[in-house]
């Protein structure tokens, strides 16, 4: 397993900024790879990427959600991955967002990246793009502000 963490401050409130990372369908407009996520329902999300020039599809579910604090995730199928991104209150206007993905790197190329950091570089490049797109426009372009319990402690709300 490959471990990358990663975090960035964004000039937004904490609410913003949570609001816009909901939205899963915007993510190929600031990650790197990603050429498509498709929402099926509250908690699943079918993923088209391009990994070192490789096209990979996946789907992940949404295991715990709790507004303006936190989003996990895990794969259910193609590559193995699971994450968690954070959201944390600095200020009125100000918000910290960690990013933590664990993955298993496929292949020669994704082996000798996760052995580079290059995983850690492109995280890092996706946050900075996250922050100033939301920055640059200055309001979020849709919200979700649901529940998902953490397995075992309930459903989705």
């Amino acid at each position: 397993m490959s471990t990358v963490s990663s975090d960035i401050d964004i000039n937004l409130p904490i609410r913003t900024v949570y609001n816009q990372w909901t939205q899963f369908e915007d993510f190929p407009a600031f990650m790197g790879g990603v050429q498509e996520v498709r929402q099926i329902d509250d908690t699943t999300l079918n993923w088209r990427v391009t990994v070192a020039g490789v096209e990979r599809e996946f789907t992940a579910e949404v295991t715990e959600q709790v507004p303006d604090e936190r989003v996990a995730w895990r794969s259910t199928s193609g590559p193995s991955q699971a994450g968690v991104v954070t959201f944390h209150r600095l200020d009125e206007n100000k918000t910290r967002v960690r990013l933590q993905l664990e993955w298993d790197p496929e292949g020669l190329v994704e082996h000798a990246g996760a052995v580079l950091q290059l995983d850690d570089a492109q995280v890092n490049s996706d946050l900075k793009e996250f922050a100033r797109l939301i920055e640059s426009n200055g309001f979020e372009t849709g919200a979700w502000r649901g529940k998902v319990d953490r397995p075992g402690d309930g459903a989705v709300s």
